[in-house]
């Protein structure tokens, strides 16, 4: 039976109307953004089917499109679909941060650079560039690397703080591992930056380190 002919309480769209977004499980949600399923299965089986197959949200939404494509019921535009939700959410995370003042938004700051980068599957190091007020002015991935690390150059990260005329500036980087805890080495490169760039007296407000769950704030930690 299709979802259109389940009683009114129990379809994902209804729940949603009536009780708001965050009350349906991953499943639901994947269902209606899926919208329809295939012969034999709704979308939200097909949902289920997906999560099981893929074990993660984040497993599903970062798979390359012909592993996307080889699951029954999937094809292109549904791999666009999805793909252009994830950056809309994204995009959407971004235009509250830039209203903001980022040091008294700490939680959304977070929110946005773990969506943001959370996902790479290698090691990738950005600058979140900002104004003397803490207002972003531009989010940049600087380096990237392999799973183990990227090579972070402290006269490339003065130059393009210059370039865009940041008076502060927050460091952050992914570990692919998924586990947020910063290593010796992420504390040693911080030190090394916030020496390159009091010289131009651009200041390091944090180095935010994320990972699947989690993230860690250096600045937190007593490190900046």
């Amino acid at each position: 039976m299709s979802i259109k002919h389940w009683p009114a309480r129990e379809r994902p769209r209804e729940r949603l109307l009536e009780n708001g977004a965050a009350s349906l499980s991953d499943a639901e949600l994947l269902a209606i953004n899926l919208g329809t399923g295939v012969k034999g299965r709704s979308a939200l089986d097909l949902a289920r089917d997906l999560l099981e197959a893929f074990g993660s949200l984040t497993r599903l939404f970062t798979c390359p499109l012909d592993e996307f494509c080889e699951q029954d019921g999937l094809g292109l535009a549904k791999y666009v679909q999805m793909q252009a939700m994830q950056e809309l959410s994204q995009r959407h995370l971004r235009e509250q941060l830039e209203e903001r003042d980022v040091m008294s938004s700490s939680e959304l700051t977070r929110e946005y650079l773990r969506a943001r980068m959370r996902h790479y599957p290698h090691e990738v190091f950005a600058c979140l560039y900002l104004d003397n007020q803490h207002r972003v002015l531009r989010f940049e991935e600087l380096f990237s690397g392999t799973i183990d690390g990227a090579a972070v150059y402290p006269r490339e990260v003065v130059k393009r703080c210059l370039h865009n005329n940041a008076a502060a500036v927050i460091f952050a980087h992914n570990h692919p591992s998924g586990i947020a805890e910063p290593s010796h080495a992420d504390v040693a490169i911080t030190l090394r930056l916030k020496s390159a760039l009091s010289t131009i007296d651009v200041r390091v407000l944090d180095h935010i380190i994320v990972g699947n769950k989690e993230v860690v704030s250096l600045a937190e930690r007593g490190v900046v």
